[in-house]
């Protein structure tokens, strides 16, 4: 057995991994939901764009939350925010108005951005060379709940109404109960105390984290506006709500093999050969979707879900190849990055979607995702 192999501590990583697949179950109902809120509400495709925001605004706090987490323990929350996201998101249909929504959304937002802050620090800790095999379980399970969680969502308005789908939050309330058994004593502090400030954080990590924000940036135009807005998209072309998120399904479920691939390939291969290969093919698979045939939708969701997911734990493993003893800032700093980026993405989506139409909105983030290719050159050559 290989040296890094055996410091790969599988039973751990595969536990922290179950957790995120349970948390991100409920956390990926808004996309599914949000046709049906749209109507409710009488939204524009702008306000719908907001909600997204709403539920990120909290990854404000990422980086704080990452220096705090490598000095006090925190694990607290890896247990309490399956429950506490699974209740706030099964509750948006009983909202009765638009700021209670919001308030409902940014709930669940702070839940999800402790949760997602704390996790991955811990999954390279445990993952010893083979950093990109970790963080593509770590974002496996969450692939795996993105997957499974569209389905779940319109599974529960379909056979209860968005008004009465509140009741399968029990199930993310039995997950915290089963996991406070199974992560007792599971540590969140990182095992090198760091004294950094942030500020000292970012200018040790500034070459790898200024490459990145821009590759960052230009990948939430595609994968940002998938996420948000691929089940509205399909219900404006004249398709069920199922259908919306069968799509969705399908697009996450290919993407639980991407993420998984192209992590592990990555430690390989090497990360800027990864991306090289899949940030452009992302792009021309969209494009494709958006004008192929209705027979050729979901084949083109499996291939587009495979690729455009497959970067995703190359650039977390990136952050954390590059971050030193501060796991927990240099992961806050990557979560705010890529969660802000998503939502000024998804914003400015729904208002081009209000000005010229969905499909036109689509075919310009794929264009935009496409920016981020040249930057990939000014990443570190030994990645």
């Amino acid at each position: 057995m290989r040296k890094a192999d055996a410091n790969f501590q599988t039973d751990k990583v595969l536990l922290i991994s179950s957790s995120h697949f349970v948390h991100d179950t409920y956390s990926s109902f808004l996309s599914p939901f949000l046709p049906l809120i749209i109507s409710k509400f009488g939204l524009s495709m702008l306000l719908a764009g907001t909600l997204t925001v709403v539920f990120r605004l909290p990854a404000l706090l990422n980086p704080v939350i990452g220096i705090i987490s490598d000095r006090i323990e925190l694990g607290i929350w890896v247990i309490l925010a399956p429950a506490i996201t699974a209740i706030t998101m099964s509750l948006m249909g009983l909202a009765p108005s638009y700021s209670i929504l919001c308030i409902l959304l940014l709930t669940a937002g702070l839940s999800a951005t402790v949760f997602h802050v704390l996790g991955p620090p811990m999954i390279a800790r445990i993952s010893g060379a083979s950093i990109g095999r970790g963080m593509a379980f770590w974002m496996t399970g969450g692939e795996i709940a993105r997957t499974i969680g569209p389905l779940f969502a319109v599974w529960a308005i379909t056979h209860l109404s968005l008004e009465g789908s509140y009741p399968v939050m029990i199930v993310g309330i039995i997950a915290s109960l089963l996991l406070l058994i199974r992560l007792k004593g599971l540590s969140s502090k990182s095992s090198h105390r760091s004294d950094q400030r942030l500020s000292e954080v970012w200018r040790s990590m500034r070459g790898v984290m200024i490459p990145l924000t821009g590759i960052i940036f230009s990948q939430a135009f595609l994968v940002g506006t998938l996420v948000a807005f691929l089940p509205t998209y399909i219900v404006s072309s004249g398709k069920s709500v199922w259908m919306g998120g069968i799509s969705l399904a399908v697009l996450q479920f290919s993407g639980v093999i991407g993420t998984l691939l192209g992590g592990t390939l990555s430690d390989r291969i090497g990360r800027r050969p990864v991306l090289f290969m899949t940030m452009p093919l992302a792009s021309f698979l969209m494009l494709s979707f958006l004008y192929a045939p209705d027979g050729m939708l979901l084949p083109l969701l499996l291939l587009l879900g495979f690729v455009a997911f497959a970067f995703e734990p190359v650039i977390l493993a990136l952050v954390h190849d590059h971050c030193g003893k501060n796991r927990g800032a240099a992961n806050g700093l990557y979560m705010m990055i890529s969660f802000l980026s998503t939502a000024a993405a998804v914003v400015f989506v729904g208002w081009i979607s209000d000005l010229l139409g969905i499909s036109t909105a689509f075919a310009l983030s794929a264009l935009l995702g496409l920016a981020g290719v040249p930057i990939i050159l000014f990443l570190p050559r030994s990645s």
